[in-house]
Formats: C-alpha cells, structure tokens, sequence
C-alpha cells in the first residue's frame, strides 16, 4: 500500500451506503475502536435488504438481520449516521482525505415519534420508490416499517396547505421546514464505498413488454408484492385486475448475459426466481410455473438442494431457453414464445403474470461517484489494495448474495483500518 508518508493520518473511517454492506464495514470498524462516518442518500438505512420478503440461505425475513444491526449501530457512539446524504468531492490522499457532503433537508426533527399525525392530515400523495412507483403514499411518509432512523420525512414537493395542516397537526414541535440543504467536510483516513445496486432497467429490453403490459413485472416487484409491507400486504396478485395467480412464468436473464444490456451473470437471479416460486407455491398451491433459462446457476450445496426440492414439484416446469418475444392477449394474459433448446422446438406458453429476472447494476454506473477508484467496464470498482485508502465492498466490487456481501464487507473494513495504521 502507497500512502504519503509526511501527511498526517486521521483515526476516522467514512462509508458510503448504509445497505447491508455499510452497516457490516461501518460496525465492524467502530467496534474495535474506530470513528466511522456513514453516510447513505435515502432517508433510512437498509439498502436492497429492506426491500426483500426473506433472503438466503435461512430464508430470514430483513428484520432477521437489520434490527441487531440498527441495534448495534444505536449502542455505538463510534458511529455517525447520516441519511438523506451524499458525498459530492474527495480530496487528498490515503490516511488523510477531505470530504465534502451533502445533507437534504428532512423537515422532520429529532422530536419526532412516529405518530402518524403527519401523515393522516396530508394529503398530498407521491409515487412510492420503495415498491417500485407500484402504489403511492402520502407526502408525510415513513421511509419502511422498519426504517432506521425512526423518523418520519416530508418530500418537497407537498402543498402550501398541507404544509400548514401538518404544522398544526403535529404536537411535538417535529415539523421544521425552515430546514435547509447543508455540507460538512469531514476528515478521514480512508473511505469504503458501498453503493450497492439498483435493477437493471427493464424498459431498455426491447422485445420482453414491460412497461406497455402491465402484467409483466420485475423479479424486485414481485418480491415486493410478497412482503407484509408491500403495497398488496404480502398478497401475490395480478397488477391489471387483482386476480389470483394460476400460471406464472419466469424469464431468466432478463437483460443480463446480453452485450446490449449486461453481459455478465448478476450471480442473483436465477436463485432468487426458484425462492420466488416458493412464494408463489405458498400462496397457491395449485399453481403452475415455468421458469425459462440459459443456464440455472445455483452455487453451493445448499443452493443445489434448494433447486433439487423444487425440480420435485409436479406443477414447477423448467423449460431451457430463452423468451423471445411476448404479448398480451386476452383477459390481459402474456403469451410469450421460446425456443426449448432440449427438444429443438419453439412453444409458446400463456400465464397470468410473466416476471422478469432483472440483473444487478452496479450503482457506481449510473451515479456520478466520487471516487479515484477505477471501474470495469460493467461499472464495478476495482479495489487497488497497493494504491490503498479507498475500497469498493458488497456490490460495488461484483454481483454478490447477502452472505458474499457481509464477507467482503468485513474485508474492506479490515482494509481501511490498515489504511490508519500505516507504519
């Protein structure tokens, strides 16, 4: 590692994204005695975890492993949350960097208690981000269930009058919007970057409908749909007309092993559409459903018998190829077509409900970030452990599940403390 060796090294540690890689390099690097910044751009920490029904390999739900965190993160006076938040410079060197970061306004202040006050007075509504724009909340909102700080926010975009109803509604003095924009810089020794990812956008896929059917969603969507706090309540129904599911199908590759889109295998997709069709299996148990691959990749023997289990559903069909084409026909149905590379035939198949499984981009690719750390072509960050001082962690640095994530995470960490404690 390459550091200069005259500059003065700060004791402090930043990350960037409060997903679940964040929170694992943020406590693992406070815990043993290290000041860490972390700094996430939403209004709550959690990242893509918050998001899902259950992850692997227990199948937890995302309370299962964010609540000991935020837990962690509360007893822990080494840490220093930021939300609403984002680094717009970088300057200096390893061991000794100044940051610039940005801090939207909240409008909601410490006193808040999450009494809802705020929130049955408004009546402004704005698409809801966190399903994927599939419902809308109101202006007044709190980010999840279980969002981390606790602590309602107001989008900028609320009325004139909803301002003053919410003002009055709210009896703790909570509401502030005088709030304005601020920046501080910091100075820190070394910086992890856990930006995460975002679902390729599925609207760039030509020939796979979505966007101008609605039954066609995304792998997230429908990951959406099955959570207790999605906008159905956990139920899986079809978005046209609420009709329960008795045929589903699932494209695999979804934009990614493509040079047009993605080229490479986003390692997530094809176990998290076989954890989708447990889902589904749940709900109704009678239904039918046809998963279309290029290949079904399921790393690990844990993984193996989780695809082994479900090849053993009479009504779950694995059918190798890849969707071609779709099209909505009657009652709103997909009918799509694909060629059956085992049989050497094309089929078509009508469903319900036709879910894409949308790749992981990195969110480095589409997000200006402020980093000396180079990327791939695909957008991930290439850590320079010989350069030193800035790292990439989780999803940053490649495709990866929960588990690789946490494990590098814990890596990185270990990386920027070495970073302060140069020779």
């Amino acid at each position: 590692m390459t550091t200069d060796n005259s500059a003065p090294v700060s004791g402090s540690i930043m990350v960037a994204g409060g997903g679940i890689s964040g929170l694992t390099t943020a406590l693992e690097a406070a815990e043993v005695g290290y000041e860490v910044f972390l700094i996430e751009k939403e209004a709550s920490l959690g990242g893509r975890v918050s998001q899902l029904k259950h992850y692997f390999p227990k199948l937890c739900p995302p309370t299962c492993g964010l609540e000991i965190n935020y837990r962690r993160i509360k007893d822990n006076p080494k840490i220093r949350v930021y939300t609403m938040s984002e680094i717009e410079s970088v300057e200096g060197s390893a061991g000794n960097y100044t940051v610039k970061v940005k801090t939207l306004p909240r409008y909601v202040n410490e006193n808040c208690t999450c009494c809802g006050d705020c929130a049955d007075v408004c009546e402004t509504e704005i698409a809801n981000s966190f399903n994927f724009d599939m419902d809308k909340r109101k202006a007044a909102y709190m980010p999840s269930n279980m969002a981390f700080p606790q602590r309602y926010v107001i989008d900028p975009s609320i009325s004139a009058d909803d301002k003053e109803r919410i003002k009055t509604a709210c009896k703790y003095d909570a509401v502030d919007f005088d709030m304005e924009e601020k920046t501080f810089d910091p100075k820190v020794g070394s910086i992890v970057w856990a930006t995460g990812w975002k679902p390729s956008d599925a609207t760039n896929i030509d020939n796979r409908g979505f966007g101008k059917h609605q039954n066609i969603i995304t792998n997230m969507m429908l990951e959406r749909l099955a959570s207790v706090n999605g906008p159905t309540g956990g139920k899986i129904i079809r978005p046209s007309d609420s009709k329960e599911i008795e045929t589903i199908a699932f494209a695999q590759c979804a934009g990614s092993r493509d040079e047009d889109h993605l080229p490479y295998c986003s390692y997530i997709c094809c176990m998290a559409s076989l954890k989708h069709a447990t889902y589904i299996r749940e709900q109704y148990p009678e239904a039918k459903i046809y998963i279309y691959y290029i290949d079904l990749r399921t790393p690990g023997l844990k993984y193996e018998r989780f695809y082994k289990n479900l090849k053993e559903d009479e009504n779950v069909f694995f059918v190798k190829g890849k969707v071609a084409e779709v099209a909505e026909v009657a009652g709103g149905n997909i009918e799509l077509g694909a060629e059956d590379t085992l049989i050497g035939e094309k089929i078509k198949q009508t469903v319900d409900l036709l879910v894409l499984a949308t790749g992981m981009q990195p969110s480095a690719a589409i997000e200006n970030v402020c980093s000396d750390l180079q990327t791939n072509p695909d957008g991930f960050m290439i850590n320079d452990f010989e350069k030193g001082g800035q790292f990439a962690a989780g999803c940053a640095n490649k495709p990866a599940d929960v588990v690789t994530s946490n494990q590098n995470a814990t890596g990185m960490a270990l990386k920027a403390i070495q970073t302060l404690r140069r020779g």
